[in-house]
């Protein structure tokens, strides 16, 4: 499992910058133009790293409904073509893998064929009630699967980020925050865990971040939503970094996918590394 050491070694300065990806083929708003949705993911990638990121989420954030547990081929297909292509145009960047709403196997696949570093796990452990119906966590599963893929070999190895209370969820049998967290991280093999709001966008609670932080003093804590440079000093040194999309867009007039401005990525950066102190 990755430490904290090994977190701020791998992701500088400690943010992961969403690629949001527009609807893929096989969703209900998908079309048939795989080329567009590889330009925006490209161009969004290009602004996220010139602002000063060296590590990206990609997820089918646009295929509303989401599948609750399997994603279909056609979305394993689409989504390795789009990560493949970020991987080849910032052969440094490391790239991490969402299949949304909790693939892990599908997630798993695509970063070890493409050659990404490490994929997010929206329900590892326990059991949630969420807009796709319940979701149960597949630990057992997705570890078992990392191995026989040689993916928690040194030189190839893909880190499990993964979600306590997770947005636009909730749990089944909610118990002490902490003993949840202990759980992902103790039993679930968690690499690090993921502290969000209740949904896209929303604000996590600094609270519950601290109380992460208290039970698990050496394990890699991110916030996973409504991160902005006005608030990041909330969290910042509690967690070790955060997972940042909403905040990095330029204001839509239209309906169309929202794009990432350099300069919110660029004044997001400075904000962290004041927060963190580097």
């Amino acid at each position: 499992m990755w430490s904290r050491e090994e977190f701020c070694r791998v992701v500088k300065p400690g943010v992961v910058g969403m690629i949001h990806l527009p609807a893929l083929p096989g969703s209900p708003a998908g079309g048939g133009d795989l080329a567009a949705v590889e330009h925006f993911a490209l161009q969004d990638a290009e602004a996220l790293v010139g602002g000063g990121l060296n590590a990206l989420m990609i997820e089918n954030y646009h295929d509303v409904p989401f599948h609750p547990q399997t994603v279909p081929a056609v979305t394993v297909a689409a989504m390795t073509r789009l990560i493949g292509a970020v991987r080849r145009a910032f052969p440094q960047v490391r790239v991490g893998v969402n299949v949304l709403r909790n693939d892990a196997a599908a997630a798993l696949s695509i970063a070890v064929a493409t050659g990404a570093h490490f994929v997010r796990v929206n329900v590892h452990v326990g059991a949630a009630v969420t807009d796709q119906g319940p979701l149960v966590g597949r630990a057992w599963e997705t570890l078992r699967l990392r191995r026989e893929l040689g993916a928690d070999e040194p030189d190839s190895y893909v880190a499990i980020l993964a979600d306590v209370r997770v947005k636009h969820a909730r749990p089944m049998a909610e118990r002490p925050l902490a003993e949840e967290a202990q759980d992902l991280r103790l039993r679930g093999l968690a690499d690090g865990i993921i502290v969000t709001g209740a949904a896209t966008g929303a604000g996590a609670d600094p609270a519950a971040v601290a109380a992460v932080r208290a039970a698990l003093p050496d394990c890699p804590l991110l916030v996973g939503s409504g991160m902005a440079s006005a608030t990041v000093a909330q969290f910042v040194p509690a967690a070790d970094g955060c997972i940042v999309g909403s905040s990095l867009k330029e204001p839509n007039s239209d309906s169309s996918p929202a794009r990432v401005s350099t300069a919110r990525v660029r004044d997001f950066v400075e904000a962290f590394r004041a927060a963190a102190g580097s």
